[in-house]
């Protein structure tokens, strides 16, 4: 086994190998950016090394600096996690000239999957089910309307170097199709320094699942059971689970085996991921194979009991695989929810900035935590906004799901926005809950976009309980005389709920309007969550104390409340309500992100749906566009400004 190695990544897929490595005995390097100075896996790590500026083009994409952070360091090999250079052959064979490991598959898998189009011809000469398509590179917008016509749309347009959901577009019609183009290839040429653009059918209502492969350098290959990756937003996987609802074993085993001749057709080794389009007939197709660990890996590792970064490590120094494909058993249930910092409300626009609190739930027999940030630390715009993989798990799927709810309740995050209460929302949701779901569910079930309205809490009296304990705890006064107060929601100061509050020996009885509830409460003033027995079953809360005011959340749902007497509510309730200032003649940044171009001058008309400017966060470009017909003023920004949250860019008259 080596005795020390580089990660030459950040976050939480940084963190999550340096586990693997220390529980090895093996020392662990990691690389860090500018602003990644202070990071966790920089305060892991047990070496650590700057390798340049906070761009990643600049840092974590810099091939020599990586090098001669392992010379300086002593480093044996290099595991590259995913993204970054984990599936870049360039990287892996100038490890290999200077004499360090890659701690992944050989070059040439890499090349041959790495080239979507390439990868495509391959998986058929194997034998693999492939979606039909144009798999040439396509030249312009209008031979991709000319190849979209011929195949018959809806299509889909992807970058051939792409991933993670960049440099991919949908077109259901001819204008899209060449919008679609002009905006992959400028994706992928910005996010992979390779414009190339293929095109191929677009399956409607498909699931996405994917095969997890093992292979080691003696010829052995396995598969490791699926993942269902299905529940995805702009073709980004938000939740992902082990096994699949939707699978039988036949096609499980069919779909295995197709994996396994794939990459033997490679002759590859290491871990890697064979990706497949299934229809609700069950008939599957292949999209890619990903050459590197996955973000989605712990629910597999969970489900067959195997750690795969060690197995990498064991297959990086020549061993062979200690088990055979009969060996592989599936055992139980995992569901993994990626909680990122990034708003639902705004459109789940990135949000970054200062964990102010943070402080994730704990690890237990039913939940794993893996992340990468801790309290204090900063959500970049430099990097993706993930901030952890939830995973719950248990004997079947209703228990993973439960126990993933209810580590999400006690998951606090102040700061930066985050997408737990969406997460809830799709976990609680009865499709999701019979597995009948599909790659346009997030689409179907929130045409709209995801507001406060999305959720409800099957009983909201309970937060408001809640909340009148918290002010008899910190406020005694509150219910002194006959037990009498009443809960104000400040989001509308004329809707009051009357409580009434007694006092039992270790308990409280509540009553919320026409509700009754015992509550025995576990909490402390300063404390963030409130463990509640309510009605015997125990519940958990995140509390915060804002001033005179409570903000309670559970299930994904929200409620900001006052506990006032009722003298004071119905005075409270004749307060005027200050209007927000009309925005309305300002084009806002809808998201803290770069000023790509601006496409209007002062003094021009514009027409609705007119494109204004182009805003890049996170590596994905966002097109603004007028809503009505308008004059622009004044323009208040220009290309190459770095924009904050709702910055004014342009003026209207």
């Amino acid at each position: 086994m080596f005795n020390k190695i580089l990660i030459a990544n950040r976050g939480e897929i940084a963190c999550r190998v340096l586990r693997t490595a220390k529980q090895l005995g093996i020392a662990t390097v990691a690389v860090y950016s500018d602003v990644d100075a202070d990071a966790l896996h920089v305060r892991e790590a047990d070496e650590a090394v700057h390798i340049g500026p906070a761009p990643s083009s600049q840092s974590y994409l810099q091939i020599d600096a990586i090098i001669e952070a392992c010379k300086a360091s002593g480093a044996q090999a290099v595991h590259p996690g995913y993204g970054f250079l984990s599936e870049n052959a360039a990287f892996a064979e100038q490890l290999s000239a200077a004499g360090i490991t890659f701690i992944g598959p050989p070059v040439g898998a890499i090349n041959a999957m790495g080239d979507k189009i390439a990868s495509k011809l391959l998986a058929a000469e194997a034998g693999v089910n492939t979606i039909p398509g144009y798999t040439d590179v396509v030249r312009d917008s209008a031979q991709a309307v000319e190849i979209a016509a011929g195949i018959g749309y809806p299509v889909m347009l992807k970058a051939s170097a792409g991933g993670g959901g960049k440099g991919m577009r949908v077109a259901y019609d001819e204008q899209q199709c060449r919008d679609g183009f002009d905006r992959a290839t400028s994706e992928a040429r910005s996010s992979f320094g390779d414009e190339r653009v293929f095109i191929e059918k677009f399956i409607e209502q498909p699931r996405h699942i994917e095969i997890q492969v093992l292979g080691d350098t003696h010829g052995n290959v396995i598969y490791l059971g699926e993942r269902e990756c299905s529940i995805q937003r702009r073709h980004q996987k938000v939740i992902e689970e082990a096994p699949s609802p939707f699978l039988d074993e036949a096609t499980r085993r069919a779909m295995g085996e197709q994996a396994v001749a794939l990459a033997k057709a490679v002759d590859y080794y290491s871990a890697g991921t064979v990706e497949f389009i299934v229809d609700k007939d069950k008939n599957f197709y292949f999209l890619e194979m990903n050459t590197r660990l996955q973000v989605e890996h712990p629910v597999t590792e969970i489900v067959t009991g195997l750690d795969l970064v060690e197995q990498m490590l064991r297959v990086a120094v020549g061993e062979a695989l200690a088990f055979t494909q009969d060996e592989v058993r599936l055992s139980g249930w995992a569901v993994e929810a990626r909680i990122y910092a990034e708003d639902p409300l705004r459109n789940f626009l990135p949000s970054v900035g200062r964990l102010e609190r943070y402080l994730p739930p704990q690890q237990s027999d039913g939940v794993r935590v893996d992340a990468g940030v801790y309290e204090g630390g900063e959500v970049s715009i430099f990097y993706d906004p993930m901030i952890a993989k939830l995973i719950g798990y248990g004997v079947d799927r209703a228990t993973a799901i439960t126990n993933l709810l209810d580590a999400l309740d006690s998951y606090v995050i102040r700061g930066p926005a985050d997408n737990i209460a969406f997460l809830s929302a799709v976990l609680r949701h009865d499709r999701f809950a019979a597995g009948d779901i599909s790659t346009a569910f997030i689409e179907e079930e929130y045409p709209d976009g995801f507001s406060a309205a999305c959720v409800s809490h099957p009983q909201p009296a309970q937060l408001l309980a809640v909340a009148a304990v918290l002010e008899a705890i910190v406020n005694p006064g509150a219910f002194a005389r006959d037990g009498q107060a009443v809960a104000v929601e400040l989001s509308d100061p004329r809707a009051f709920t009357q409580l009434q509050l007694r006092p039992q020996s270790d308990s409280a009885v509540v009553q919320v309007g026409d509700t009754t509830l015992n509550i025995g409460l576990g909490w402390q003033p300063g404390d963030a969550l409130a463990r509640v027995m309510l009605d015997g079953t125990e519940r958990t809360f995140q509390v915060t104390r804002t001033g005179i005011d409570w903000i309670i959340r559970q299930l994904g749902c929200e409620v900001s409340v006052r506990i006032m007497s009722p003298r004071a509510a119905e005075l409270y309730a004749l307060m005027p309500i200050k209007a927000p200032p009309d925005m309305s003649k300002f084009l806002l940044s809808p998201m803290p992100g770069l000023l790509v171009t601006l496409l209007v001058d002062a003094g021009e008309e514009v027409e609705p749906g007119q494109d204004l400017a182009i805003v890049e966060a996170m590596k994905m470009e966002n097109v603004l566009r007028a809503e009505r017909a308008v004059t622009v003023a004044a323009v208040l920004a220009q290309a190459g400004d770095n924009l904050a949250v709702d910055q004014p860019i342009l003026e209207f008259s």
